[in-house]
């Protein structure tokens, strides 16, 4: 089974629950290597490619945001030091949480507390779109990143991912077939394997 992701476009896995479809998100950041087969990447095998180098051309958005006991500023710089006010301001616009950033009490110097606990769901998830956008990654992931919001902040939330998705080859994992309209193409997955390909309306 080979499954091509062409550079520029989003491709979609979607299943049900333990199909595998996040294990090929940690395949492609190198959390574990294939047991047979090869990962590639413009031609190049994975495993021969420095960890740190890969995981910088990649920016992760998954259904458990991190958040430590900071700033949102600094949550949202995190991994990418140097990184100024205003491409904060920015990776926030397009996340659609600068609004509500600049209503908390101290705006993006308010500290969120451990776990980002202080703010809801929506709100964090919007905050680790902004942390996968300020690195500038050419290749976004999505592991159920709207999985656990509600529906208007799904919307929400896919409104942005899809201005995110400009000029990025993104890889989206989904549970529901509508969450990836979007998609160039969405391949669906079960017990390991990819059963069906195509897009959105096949």
């Amino acid at each position: 089974m080979t499954v091509e992701i062409p550079a520029g476009q989003t491709i979609a896995f979607v299943g049900p629950t333990g199909a595998g479809k996040t294990t090929l998100i940690k395949l492609l950041l190198r959390f574990y290597d294939p047991d047979s087969g090869t990962v590639t990447l413009d031609g190049m095998d994975l495993r021969n490619l420095k960890r740190s180098g890969l995981r910088h051309g990649m920016a992760l958005v998954s259904q458990d945001v991190y958040l430590f006991h900071g700033t949102v500023a600094e949550n949202v710089a995190y991994g990418m030091p140097g990184t100024s006010d205003a491409e904060i301001r920015r990776a926030c616009e397009i996340a659609e949480a600068h609004e509500f950033i600049t209503s908390l009490p101290d705006g993006y110097n308010t500290v969120v507390g451990e776990r980002g606990q202080k703010l809801s769901g929506g709100q964090r998830q919007r905050l680790s779109i902004a942390r996968a956008l300020v690195t500038d990654s050419p290749i976004l992931l999505l592991d159920e990143a709207t999985s656990a919001v509600d529906n208007e902040t799904e919307a929400s939330i896919q409104r942005s991912l899809a201005r995110v998705a400009h000029n990025r080859t993104v890889v989206v994992i989904a549970h529901r077939l509508s969450t990836i309209r979007h998609a160039d193409r969405i391949h669906v997955v079960n017990a390991g394997s990819i059963v069906e390909s195509g897009t959105h309306e096949q």
